[in-house]
C-alpha cells in the first residue's frame, strides 16, 4: 500500500459513539515522517470529524488525533518489519468512566499511553460513521501520509465495542497471538469486512459496504497473518550504504556502486528441511550474487557496522560468470550466466547441506550435483542473501519467497508445488517448500 489506499463514503450516518475497528498490518519500512503513516482516517475540518489513526513517523508509536487535538500515543513501538501486528481500536463514548471510552489493543494486549490520554467527553461523537469519506491506508488527500506495508482482515463493527478475542486468540502451544480467520460479530449498518480473502475490497459481510481503490491498486499476496512469508530485511543492513527496499520489501536496489549494499531475508532456515525461493534479476549491468548466509555472521557484522562478504560464511551463485562461490573459493564453475529478467531459483537442502541453482526452471548445477556447504557454514540458522563481492555494485532484485508475485506482477504461470505452501513461477523441486511460518511447521 505504499502509494495506494482504499476508501468509501457511507450513504448515511450511523452510530458515532460506539464501534470497533480491527486490522492486521505488516510494516515494510520505518521511514521517518512528521506526517505519520495512516491506518484509518476520516476527512473533516473541525472537532472530531478529522479523525486520524496512524503510526507516528517520528517514533513508530500508535497515535490518534482529531482536528487540533491529540487523543493518545502508545508507549509500545511497532518496529518489527518481519511481523504481522493485530490492532483493535474499540470506542464507546457512552461509558461513564473516561478511560473506558477508548481501548486500544495490540496483539490482544490493552495498550498504555506515553502521556495522559485526552479521552473524549461522555457521548462525544467522532467523525467515524458520519456520511463523509473514510480512508484506509492514507490520509486521503495527502499522499505523504500513506501506510507503507501490508494490511489484511480489516473488520469494522458499527454499534459495539468488541474485545480483541473476537478477532484473535493466544496459541496454546507457542503463546503467540494468532488470527481468527472467521470472526463472528454483527457488523451493523456501516460495518464491513475487506481484504479478508486475497485483495478483495468488496465487503465480505452481508452489508455490501464496498470500498474503492485509489493509486496503484491493491496487490494480492500469499503473505498473511496466518502464514507469514520471508521478505528482505531492511533492519539488518550495513548502515553506511543503505539499499532501497520497496514493494513490500520484496525488491531491493543498491545505492551506488559498492559491495557494501546487501540484504538478507527476515526469516532464517534452520539446519533441517528443504527450502526454495525465486529471485528475478532486473538489470544487466553488474554482478549479482544470490545465495545464503550464516545469520550469526550477518548479525555480528551488522552490530559492528561492517559490510558482509558473501563468500565468508555463505555460498552464492554469481550471475555474471556462472560460478558458485563459497569459503573464499569457487566451488563449482561452468554454469550458465543470467541476465535482465531471468528468474534464479535456489533450492537449499539443509538436511544434506546442499546448494542448487535453477535458471528459468532449469537446474544449472554441473552434473546436477548440489554444492556441499557443511564445512564452511556452521551456524544454526541461514538466511537468503543478495549482494556483490566486488566494488561494481549489484543489480536490483525482486524476490518471490512464495507470495506469488514479483513486485506487483503475479507469476505468469504457477509451477507445481507438492507442499502447497507458496506460489512460484516454476516447478518446486520435490520435497522443498517456501520459507514461511507454515513452511517451518510442515
Amino acid at each position: 500500500m505504499a502509494n495506494t489506499f482504499i476508501h468509501r463514503t457511507p450513504s448515511s450516518a450511523s452510530n458515532r459513539r460506539t464501534w470497533t475497528w480491527s486490522a492486521w498490518i505488516k510494516r515494510s519500512g520505518l521511514t521517518s515522517s512528521s506526517n505519520g503513516h495512516t491506518l484509518w482516517e476520516t476527512e473533516g475540518s473541525n472537532g472530531g470529524d478529522n479523525f486520524i489513526f496512524q503510526i507516528k513517523g517520528s517514533n513508530d508509536t500508535l497515535h490518534l488525533h482529531t482536528y487540533g487535538n491529540d487523543v493518545f500515543t502508545t508507549t509500545r513501538k511497532l518496529r518489527d518489519t518481519a511481523a504481522w501486528y493485530h490492532v483493535v481500536l474499540a470506542m464507546d463514548t457512552t461509558q461513564g468512566t473516561a478511560a473506558n471510552r477508548i481501548k486500544l489493543y495490540l496483539n490482544g494486549e490493552l495498550q498504555t499511553y506515553s502521556a495522559a490520554a485526552n479521552f473524549p467527553s461522555q457521548n462525544f461523537e467522532f467523525g467515524i460513521n458520519k456520511n463523509h469519506k473514510h480512508c484506509i491506508g492514507s490520509h486521503g488527500t495527502n499522499a505523504n501520509y500513506y501506510f507503507d506495508g501490508l494490511m489484511s482482515h480489516i473488520h469494522f463493527c458499527d454499534g459495539s465495542a468488541l474485545a480483541p478475542t473476537v478477532f484473535g486468540s493466544v496459541d496454546s502451544t507457542t503463546g503467540e497471538w494468532k488470527i481468527n480467520t472467521a470472526p463472528s460479530f454483527t457488523p451493523g449498518t456501516n460495518g464491513y469486512t475487506v481484504l479478508k480473502d486475497g485483495n478483495t475490497i468488496t465487503d465480505q459481510s452481508a452489508n455490501s459496504n464496498n470500498f474503492t481503490s485509489s493509486g496503484a491498486g491493491v496487490t494480492n499476496t500469499k503473505d498473511c497473518p496466518d502464514n507469514n512469508f520471508a521478505t528482505w530485511n531492511p533492519l539488518l543492513i550495513y548502515v553506511s550504504e543503505i539499499p532501497t527496499f520497496s514493494e513490500g520489501n520484496t525488491k531491493v536496489s543498491p545505492t551506488g556502486n559498492s559491495s557494501r549494499n546487501y540484504a538478507i531475508s527476515t526469516i532464517a532456515m534452520p539446519r533441517t528441511g528443504k527450502w526454495y525461493s525465486e529471485f528475478k534479476k532486473l538489470q544487466n549491468d553488474n554482478v549479482m550474487h544470490i545465495g545464503i548466509l550464516d545469520t550469526e555472521i550477518a548479525t555480528a557484522r551488522f552490530q559492528a557496522n561492517a559490510y558482509v562478504k558473501d563468500n565468508a560464511g555463505g555460498i552464492v551463485y554469481d550471475s555474471r560468470n556462472g560460478t558458485i562461490t563459497g569459503n573464499n573459493s569457487i566451488q563449482q564453475s561452468g554454469l550458465a550466466s543470467s541476465g535482465n529478467g531471468d528468474i534464479i531459483g535456489l533450492a537449499i537442502d539443509m538436511d544434506s547441506s546442499l546448494f542448487y541453482v535453477y535458471k528459468n526452471g532449469t537446474l544449472l548445477n554441473t552434473s546436477g550435483t548440489g554444492v556441499n556447504f557443511s564445512s564452511f557454514i556452521t551456524g544454526s540458522y541461514v538466511a537468503f542473501f543478495v549482494g556483490d563481492g566486488s566494488s561494481s555494485g549489484y543489480d536490483s532484485c525482486q524476490a518471490n519467497f512464495g507470495n506469488g508475485y514479483f513486485g506487483t506482477s503475479a507469476v505468469s504461470s504457477a509451477g507445481t508445488n507438492a507442499s502447497n505452501n507458496g506460489i512460484f513461477e516454476y516447478n518446486v523441486p520435490s520435497g522443498y517448500t517456501a520459507l514461511s511460518t507454515k513452511g517451518l511447521n510442515l
